[in-house]
This record gives C-alpha cells, sequence and structure tokens, in this order.
C-alpha cells in the first residue's frame, strides 16, 4: 500500500514535521513516572547539601533546642545534672537589677547606633555611586573598617579616647572645653562605645546601599530629570522608595548585630564599664555562664534575647513595608 501523502499535524499546533519522521510522544516515560536523569539529578542534590544540613543541625539546630530546654532547669555543669523548675530561671533573671540595666543599654546602643549608621551609609553611598575621582579608593577605606579585627580597632579607640593625650580631648581643648574621662566615666563610656560601633558599621550598610542603587532601573531617574526634578527631589521620591527592600535587610541585619554587640564592649569598657554603664545583654549572658557557671538562667537571657528579636524584626518588617522586590 503506498504510504498516505497528507502530512500529520504537530501535536502541539507548531509546523508539520518532516515526512519520515515520527510524531514526538506526549506521554510521560514510564507510563507517568519521572525520567532516570530527574531522579539522578535530585539524589546528587541531596547528597552536596547533606553536609551543610548536617553542620546546621548539629552546630546550631541541637544548641537553639538545649538553650529552650535548659532555661526550665536548673543545670549544674560541673555535675552534669539537671533538673526541672520551670519559670524560676525567668523570675531569677527579671528581679536582678544588672540584667534589667543591661536590657536598657541594649536598647539604647541599638537605637542610637542603627539608625545613625544607615543614614550616614545612605548619604555615603549616594556620593560614590556618582563618577567622581577616587571614588574606589574612597569605597575601600569606609568599608575597611569592618574587615579589621575588632580587638586592634578597639585599642585604637582607647587610645583616642585617652583623657590626657587623646585625640578627641586634645581637640577640644583647642577651644577650651576640658574632654571628659570618656571610657571612665558612666555618663559617657556608652556613648564613646556607640561612637565606635557606628564607625566600624557604616562600611557594610554603604556597600550593601551601593549594590542597591547600581540596580535600580536608569530610565526613572532620566524621566525625572526630563520632569525638571532636582536632586534632592529625586532623593526622596525615587531613590529611598527603591531603596526599600535593601533598607528592610539591612535594618534586620543592623539590630541584630547591635543586639548581639560584644567583643568591642568587652575590649573598650572591661567587666561591664565603669558602673554597668555598658552592660549590655550578650556580656550579662556572658558573666552568667561561664563566671557564674548559672547555665540555667544564661539560657534564659538567652530566650528572652531571642524574643527581642523576634519581636523587633516583626517591627521592622512593619515599618520599611512588605515590598521585597524593587518595582
Amino acid at each position: 500500500m503506498a504510504a498516505p501523502t497528507a502530512q500529520a499535524s504537530h501535536p502541539r499546533g507548531g509546523p508539520p514535521p518532516p515526512r519520515g519522521f515520527p510524531l514526538p510522544s506526549t506521554r510521560r516515560h514510564g507510563g507517568g513516572r519521572r525520567p532516570k536523569f530527574g531522579r539522578d539529578r535530585r539524589r546528587v542534590a541531596l547528597l552536596m547539601l547533606t553536609p551543610a544540613t548536617i553542620h546546621l543541625v548539629w552546630w546550631i539546630g541541637v544548641p537553639v533546642a538545649a538553650t529552650f530546654v535548659l532555661a526550665f532547669m536548673n543545670y549544674d555543669i560541673l555535675a552534669g545534672t539537671a533538673t526541672f523548675t520551670g519559670l524560676d530561671n525567668f523570675r531569677a533573671i527579671f528581679s536582678d537589677s544588672t540584667w534589667n540595666a543591661s536590657i536598657w543599654h541594649t536598647v539604647v546602643f541599638t537605637f542610637f547606633t542603627v539608625p545613625v549608621a544607615m543614614a550616614i551609609a545612605v548619604v555615603l553611598a549616594v556620593l560614590l555611586n556618582n563618577k567622581i575621582r577616587g571614588r574606589a579608593w574612597y569605597r575601600a577605606a569606609i568599608f575597611m573598617p569592618h574587615i579589621t579585627a575588632t580587638v586592634a580597632i578597639a585599642l585604637v579607640w582607647m587610645w583616642m579616647f585617652e583623657p590626657r593625650i587623646g585625640i578627641f580631648n586634645t581637640a577640644l581643648g583647642w577651644f577650651g572645653v576640658k574632654g571628659p574621662v570618656w571610657l571612665g566615666d558612666p555618663s559617657w563610656a556608652l556613648f564613646a562605645v556607640i561612637m565606635v560601633s557606628i564607625w566600624k558599621g557604616v562600611g557594610i550598610k554603604m556597600l550593601i546601599y551601593l549594590a542597591a542603587l547600581q540596580a535600580m532601573p536608569q530610565d526613572v531617574y532620566e524621566a525625572a530629570a526630563l520632569d525638571g526634578a532636582s536632586k534632592a527631589r529625586t532623593f526622596w521620591s525615587i531613590t529611598l522608595p527603591l531603596l526599600k527592600p535593601a533598607t528592610f535587610f539591612v535594618l534586620v541585619v543592623s539590630i541584630i548585630d547591635s543586639f548581639q554587640a560584644f567583643d568591642q564592649l568587652y575590649v573598650l569598657t572591661p567587666d561591664g564599664g565603669p558602673a554597668n554603664s555598658t552592660t549590655v545583654m550578650t556580656y550579662e549572658i556572658y558573666t552568667k555562664a561561664f563566671k557564674e557557671f548559672q547555665m540555667g538562667q544564661a539560657c534564659a537571657m538567652s530566650v528572652v534575647l531571642f524574643a527581642f528579636l523576634l519581636v523587633l524584626m516583626l517591627i521592622s518588617r512593619r515599618v520599611t513595608g512588605r515590598e521585597d522586590d524593587v518595582r
């Protein structure tokens, strides 16, 4: 019998295949089963994720779970025994005046450090996003404190805060002002640490904002320029709204970092500073756990710190909006 002259139509509506070629099958392999190469790729993906998953569960998941359990127990680290005490650890820490003061110091530290550093970072990012001479050197110089060891930075700032020969008091002396004992005065110690933290944290925030600025659509700025918008108007009406996703990310990371601040406080103001004026939550947790060996109370403090961070993250989400993508 002669072969039919009419060509069969393509099952997907495209042009008909050449004569003599078989039509592609629309059935799935193996009676509805997925092809073998898909299973192989999933196995490889799971195999590659296994080391990271084990590391995450063992070094983060298990300690976090143990912290929540030990917060309700009296754990003797030397004897290795633990007894359930209910909410006694939480009652004990909230009746401790030092812990309550550390919460206030942490809130003050975060309130001044995060917004000021973010505002400075936005201004620097906008300035360094322009084509100015030597901007690569300026970017590197501003980012350098972030990658410098905190202990080394703290030692330099301790010399700058020195009451007799320090840079700050020397500069104030030129105007006839007697500088304070920055790190030895309870009224100035926390402020001095805030200054150091702002200076150290501006670089990474500026880098994130700079990356966000370089990813912005330029046609929006061109349209604003054609409409005669000033630079200030463009900044407030275009740049800041488009920076909202980056602002949320920077805000969350900055709050977490400020609530976990420890090393610069430990070096600049040992033992919580004069009259516990720089004692923050992380330092009090360290003291309870590794100086007084009150592991149950230290875990209870860690749970309270986690609750603070969770609430602040929700507030930050509400303040900065729900847009995750630059539109």
